[in-house]
């Protein structure tokens, strides 16, 4: 369960921080209940997820797939650039994602 929780924190996260990018500081009333609602739900399924798995790695995991996939949203819906460098720095948090998954004992499977 504690990887279902962590997904929906990340899916949520990310949802919230795209509304958070499309409310324009806070002027557009839906947009930012959105953002809000979201961050809250987030942080909930995250705080589930801290209950069977420690604090570091759950948060690198959530923090590094939603970088990851708010930098290909804002890439893909924002019309936001990626150099050379962002690329290669957003492949280095998935293979981190992937080894601390992988290989690290820290996490039970």
């Amino acid at each position: 369960m504690k990887y279902l929780f962590l997904i929906i924190a990340i899916f949520f996260e990310v949802i919230a921080t795209c509304a958070l990018k499309s409310s324009e500081q806070f002027t557009r009333l839906r947009l930012s209940l959105v953002a809000v609602l979201g961050y809250a739900v987030a942080f909930y399924f995250l705080s589930l997820t801290l209950k069977s798995m420690p604090i570091g790695i759950a948060y690198a995991i959530w923090s590094g797939l939603g970088i990851v996939l708010i930098s290909g949203i804002g890439y893909l819906v924002y019309n936001q650039s990626l150099d050379f460098p962002a690329i290669i720095g957003i492949l280095f948090i998935i293979i981190g994602v992937l080894i601390i998954n992988l290989y690290s004992n820290s996490v039970s499977h």
